[in-house]
């Protein structure tokens, strides 16, 4: 039977004494090679034997790490069930390991059935994942949730928790909008390289010119764009032909090299590049069939070629221990997905020492300015002309705060408690729904960041929160279920958003589209008028108009008439219309669409 090691011991324990006193999702930092799977398998046991037998499911992103997880829960002495498409799809034990994507479909219908879920990779967290959560705590409000990564940071919101391991509230500059509530254990590289768990990682001289990645910018949403990488990195013949020879040049007695391509297409050009009987690619679109992926992988692990050139994948949940090398031939403007990277080297196998990276992308000089390997910078993306974070008290506990300010408040006061008030002093209210007038907050921050120090609750003030019109209790903006009595609680944004598509589906209704093409064809009425028939393809319809110069048309026909007539200066870009019995009505035209007007309205 597998017998942990202290530290996943002690994170264990961390974790139940959290979930003993409070239901806020938590997080375990547990570098890679530190054994994930096993804290894993210690959680799901103690949850379901703390809850009184109810169900734990444990969240992967993909089959493999399903698999991996399984293998060490089977190995402290359990049994458990596999919920994921590609593997089976069974609920017969009471701890579960799923894939995210395979158990959305019966997470309502068995939400009252679950005491708590794990979710692995959890800086990897997606909606999906959210709405399985949101909907097991709607079956059971008090569901423990906790999440174990490698990296706990996301690009561009920074550090996925909002309370270090000490008990520190984090700087919105490195942590924005966090879903895990508290750090509640930190297992990082340098200790477990200290006790001999881990392999450490050294930079590499490059003895070559490496692609040219300083034309690199991030867009507004974080990422670099895919025509610049593909710039950045395909189509270097010589470049990428010299880059390998120096990769072979330096890896001649190495037992394993792994090399990160941006694409497919360079990747076949790396593959070129390096001998047919020693490497293999995987990823993008080859070894789609997941026996065929399998395959290379433990061909790989056999050590039956040296070289393994990846795509997209390999950067999370596999474990080769005998790689010494990595070859990163690719720019990212992740921080997390350059130390997944890192640790796909870090493992201890018999013979190794260490574990090169050979960066020809300039992602260590990008990431890791002071030279760590260790602890690269981490940031929260900030807008144009983000204002300084605010400090401001929590009216309940009176610990500080620090949010990121509202624009309004550049030319009003602050009080103490974050709250806008006029030049005078005066409080600045706003409306509730049930019409109650409450101060208004001058920052985006929602719920108080600190504990009890004594119990370890969460302070549970919210400047901004969803109350719920049944019970008034206040819930986090981001709940579908309030947390006190189970009533669905309706986004605003959301609501919208159908209203508008069932608006689309009435077409008596009226509505205005964008013009994608519009046709004219001149006639006679069966009264003897003048007549243009116009055609119009909008984005969802191509509804046709008979239109005249007719006193006892309305004065929009009149004028669209006039304008066909006459021929257009400039096209209608839009038109607003309705269905009328077997015939269209022209109402008007150039406004707004209603897809433009709902941006307007969320964006509100």
């Amino acid at each position: 039977m597998l017998t942990p090691r202290p530290y996943q011991q002690a994170a264990h324990d961390a974790v139940i004494a959290h979930w003993r006193k409070s239901k806020e999702p938590v997080l375990v930092e547990a570098t890679t090679g530190a054994g994930k799977s096993v804290i894993v398998a210690l959680l799901a046991r103690s949850l379901h034997n703390l809850s009184s037998g109810k169900r734990v499911l444990c969240l992967q992103p993909t089959a493999d790490l399903v698999e991996q997880n399984v293998e060490k829960y089977k190995a402290i002495g359990e049994k458990c069930s596999i919920y994921s498409a590609s593997i089976s799809k069974s609920l017969r034990h009471q701890v579960v390991f799923a894939t995210e994507l395979s158990f959305k479909s019966v997470a309502a219908r068995l939400s009252h059935e679950f005491a708590g879920v794990i979710i692995d990779e959890a800086h990897r967290i997606t909606p999906t994942v959210k709405g399985i959560i949101d909907d097991l705590r709607a079956g059971n409000p008090n569901l423990r949730v906790c999440g174990l990564s490698a990296t706990p940071f996301r690009l561009g919101e920074g550090y996925i928790y909002g309370v270090d391991e000490h008990d520190r509230a984090m700087h919105e500059s490195v942590c924005k909008d966090p879903y895990f509530y508290k750090l509640v254990y930190a297992i990082r590289a340098r200790e477990l390289i200290e006790e001999g768990f881990l392999t450490p990682v050294r930079a590499g001289a490059i003895n070559t010119s490496s692609y040219d990645t300083s034309g690199l910018k991030v867009q507004s949403n974080g990422s670099f764009s895919n025509a610049a990488i593909k710039a950045a990195c395909e189509g270097w013949g010589r470049k990428t032909a010299s880059i390998i020879a120096d990769v072979v040049a330096q890896t001649q007695n190495s037992r394993g090299v792994m090399i990160f391509a941006a694409t497919v297409k360079h990747a076949e050009e790396i593959m070129a590049s390096l001998h047919p009987d020693n490497a293999r690619m995987v990823g993008g679109k080859v070894n789609t069939k997941r026996k065929d992926r399998k395959k290379v992988i433990d061909d790989f692990k056999a050590q039956k070629f040296t070289y393994l050139v990846s795509v997209g994948t390999m950067t999370t949940g596999i474990d080769f221990t005998h790689v010494d090398t990595i070859a990163i031939l690719r720019a990212t403007e992740s921080v997390s997905l350059l130390q997944q990277i890192f640790g796909r080297g870090m493992r201890v196998h018999p013979g190794k020492h260490e574990c090169v990276i050979l960066d020809y992308a300039n992602n260590i000089g990008r990431h890791c300015p002071d030279g760590d390997l260790y602890r690269p910078e981490v940031k929260a993306r900030t807008k144009a002309g983000e204002a300084e974070p605010i400090e401001c008290r929590c009216p309940e506990c009176k610990r500080m705060n620090v949010f990121t300010p509202r624009k309004e408040a550049a030319d009003l006061n602050i009080d103490e408690y974050g709250y806008l008030a006029g030049l005078d002093g005066t409080p600045i209210m706003v409306e509730n729904h049930k019409g109650e007038q409450l101060p208004m907050p001058a920052h985006f921050g929602r719920r108080c960041q600190h504990s009890n120090p004594r119990t370890g609750e969460r302070c549970d003030y919210y400047w901004t929160s969803k109350q719920c019109p049944v019970c008034d209790h206040h819930n986090d903006i981001t709940a579908r279920y309030c947390e006190s009595c189970k009533f669905e609680l309706i986004n605003p944004g959301d609501k919208l958003i159908e209203m508008y598509h069932e608006h689309k589906k009435d077409p008596t209704k009226p509505q205005t589209e964008k013009i994608v093409n519009i046709e004219y064809v001149r006639g006679i009425s069966s009264r003897g008028y003048d007549m243009i028939t116009v055609t119009v393809l909008t984005e969802s319809r191509s509804p046709t108009f008979y239109l005249t110069e007719s006193t006892t048309r309305k004065a929009n026909e009149r004028l669209f008439f006039y304008k066909s007539t006459n021929g257009f200066k400039d096209i209608p870009r839009t038109i607003t219309y309705k269905k009328n019995g077997d015939f269209w009505d022209l109402l008007n035209f150039n406004l707004p669409t209603d897809s433009e007007k709902l941006q307007e309205k969320l964006a509100s």
